[in-house]
């Protein structure tokens, strides 16, 4: 067997497994987004702040994607929600069956959520081919980065349907060409959506916990819809 009949037949097995994983989302109208970003980016504060600004309105849980340690699940569980974190063993990206693997092994502390919230390894490359069952992609650029990413890792910023530019409190500090980001995005995913925060201000957060809110409503809209519920 070749290796990309290998890369096939793990693509083909993942795509099974996130099918299944989205139709029990479906189910229970959770919102599921998949959070992608080089390491540092801020993923897990602003999921800190999201649950934070939203656990007493909305049931929150996280899935923690990592090589090693449970700081970031930890970080989650100290803002109230539940959360549970994925050892990836080395492996720089999440699958869909890991996700479904931490999920039954929670139990109900992860079940009948309105938002799960799955913060992927971090990496720009790996993690954009693998479906974990989301409703959608949100890739972060932080403005240390540099405004080229778009451009070097075209693929994620591609699928993502949302791009987050964090930390624009640093703005004045580095050299971050903000428009240039948002042309490049706008080339790569014309119908994707740009938001530009800075978790630590809360400059932008409204915009970002609008977002999840009304994609949630949006959701289950559309369940109850096929559900013949009005």
């Amino acid at each position: 067997m070749t290796d990309v009949d290998v890369k096939q037949k793990v693509l083909a097995a993942n795509a099974a497994a996130a099918a299944s994983l989205r139709e029990d989302f479906g189910r229970a109208a959770t919102l599921v987004v998949n959070l992608i970003s080089s390491p540092g980016s801020g993923k897990t504060t602003l999921l800190e702040k999201t649950a934070l600004a939203l656990k007493d309105t909305l049931r929150l849980g996280g899935l923690e994607g990592d090589i090693a340690t449970e700081r970031d699940a930890d970080r989650l569980r100290r803002t109230g929600i539940p959360a549970r974190q994925i050892l990836t063993g080395g492996s720089c990206h999440l699958d869909a069956r890991q996700v479904a693997r931490a999920l039954a092994e929670e139990g109900t502390r992860l079940a009948n959520l309105d938002v799960l919230l799955i913060e992927n390894v971090g990496n720009l490359i790996c993690p954009t081919g693998y479906d974990l069952g989301e409703d959608f992609k949100i890739v972060l650029l932080s403005v240390a980065e540099g405004d080229d990413k778009p451009f070097k890792y075209p693929a994620i910023f591609a699928k993502a349907a949302v791009t987050v530019v964090t930390k624009i409190d640093l703005l004045p500090y580095v050299p971050f060409d903000l428009a240039a980001v948002r042309e490049q995005v706008a080339s790569l995913a014309p119908e994707g959506r740009i938001l530009e925060l800075s978790a630590t201000t809360g400059a932008g957060m409204q915009a970002w916990l609008s977002l999840l809110t009304d994609a949630l409503a949006r959701k289950r809209a559309a369940v109850c819809a096929a559900e013949g519920v009005s």
